[in-house]
């Protein structure tokens, strides 16, 4: 255990801690809870609710949501076949649902805080040196500062860049307009326009590139697209968004596309063009860390390199992690071990990531993509399909049952694994497991799973 230096400086009356967070979330409780359990003087700092974005403005209460079209999607599908009449659905209530789960989050996260002795402040630190912050004016030193500050929506560079809301307020509507635009068809604004076409808004998603989910596999992702399109959601690509425009009871999103300009008018805007490490307020320069587009650049220690004492871990950290909730909790593990024990025993390793986009059917991915697969090297084998069919989608009437895996081989391990479906976000854990644990194909085709579950098509898919 590292033992704490002085509490105060006396003349200067400057507070002084062990350790000093920034953020509230995932990777920033963990990290404060396990240092000061250890018996170190921990503080942390936040300019919004305590919390966090997963569990107050993201991954909890948009799964909330999606409950509810859950519902929607197999009650259409089911129709005429014991399904007669549609459920009828109150946006109000959910929100109302949704806060049940959400309002309580700030204070229970501070209550916890001050129970365990940690000073909390509520203002984003400024680094004045590599040890010292500046915070609700006050001067503060650490011997370790972590920054856990997250992502957040990147603003666009354009005129009427205040007019489209973000993620956060679509989370809020008190009500759904008759139509609304998404600027981006990244998950977050694929994942909000099946919930609001599901719910009777006319979607439209508007994005520069060719097609939606650029960083997931191309041919599941055409799956998607056409489910995507049977409920209404239009799509325009390759069209670069250069402005936003209030009319009289609209707004009208003006593009270029293919050397021409065009526009698209709906009731509301929702940027959801992507999102960017939240450092922009946090003065880095002044506390010699690096940093780069993907955040704060860190070693296998997930520490500054060029600020020893500073430590970065889930979404601002600019690791091979990818920006999910399972990674920050690892990250913020590494850092808190490494604070503990002087880097002598943590650095960072990570398993097979998951990623899933919350649509119906869910698209899901772990491991790597064909290309990714040719770089490094490997003699692989795709396995892939189409199944519709198979029972576990045919019993639920849905049309998007799909597949596409890449096993090595040479030691007959899987690579990756690529799903669409119903149930594709809880698939893909399986693939996981079978990935971290070096179970081959022919290890998986001998198990007895049960009978009929999603789980278990698996082994049909190796």
């Amino acid at each position: 255990m590292i033992s704490t230096f002085m509490r105060n400086t006396a003349n200067m009356g400057i507070e002084e801690f062990d350790v000093f967070v920034m953020g509230t979330g995932t990777a920033g409780k963990s990290v404060a809870k396990e240092c000061v359990q250890e018996g170190l003087r921990v503080a942390i700092a936040d300019n919004r609710e305590f919390g966090g974005t997963c569990a107050n403005r993201g991954c909890d209460p948009k799964k909330v949501l999606l409950g509810l079209t859950e519902i929607i999607d197999r009650a259409e599908k089911m129709k005429g076949k014991a399904i007669t009449k549609m459920p009828e659905i109150s946006w109000k209530d959910l929100m109302k649902f949704k806060k049940s789960f959400t309002e309580a989050v700030p204070a229970a996260t501070e209550k916890d805080l001050k129970a365990l002795g940690i000073k909390m402040y509520h203002q984003s630190p400024k680094f004045l040196d590599e040890n010292t912050l500046s915070v609700e004016g006050k001067t503060v030193k650490a011997k370790n500062i972590v920054i856990a500050t997250g992502n957040k929506p990147l603003e666009l560079p354009i005129p009427g860049r205040d007019l489209p809301i973000i993620s956060d307020d679509f989370l809020e509507l008190e009500e759904l307009p008759e139509s609304m635009v998404f600027i981006g068809a990244g998950y977050i604004g694929m994942e909000f326009a099946h919930m609001a076409a599901r719910c009777g808004v006319e979607v439209t998603l508007i994005d520069a590139e060719s097609r939606p989910l650029g960083n997931f596999d191309e041919d599941m992702v055409k799956y998607l697209q056409k489910a995507s399109e049977d409920i209404g959601i239009k799509f325009i690509f390759n069209a670069r968004v250069k402005e936003v425009e209030k009319l009289r009871t609209n707004y009208r999103v003006k593009a270029a596309q293919n050397g021409k300009e065009i526009s698209v008018k709906a009731k509301l805007v929702i940027n959801a063009a992507g999102r960017v490490p939240a450092i922009d307020e946090l003065d880095l320069k002044k506390g010699n860390i690096e940093f780069s587009k993907k955040g704060v650049v860190v070693n296998e220690h997930l520490q500054s390199p060029t600020n020893k004492s500073v430590y970065a871990c889930g979404d601002v950290s600019a690791s091979e992690g990818l920006p999910l909730t399972p990674l920050s909790s690892q990250e913020a593990r590494i850092v808190a071990a490494n604070i503990l024990n002087k880097n002598r025993s943590k650095t960072v390793d990570f398993p097979p990531q998951p990623s899933v986009v919350f649509t119906l059917p869910n698209l899901a991915s772990v491991g790597l993509n064909e290309k990714q697969a040719r770089e490094k090297g490997y003699d692989f084998h795709v396995e892939q399909k189409n199944v519709p069919q198979w029972f576990n989608s045919k019993r639920i009437n849905d049309d998007y049952y799909a597949f596409k895996t890449l096993v090595d081989k040479k030691t007959g391990l899987i690579l990756g694994a690529h799903l669409v479906s119903a149930e594709a976000s809880e698939m893909i854990n399986m693939f996981v497991m079978a990935m971290c644990g070096r179970l081959s194909c022919e290890t998986l085709k001998g198990m007895i799973f049960s009978y009929p579950s999603w789980a278990g098509d698996i082994k049909f898919m190796v």
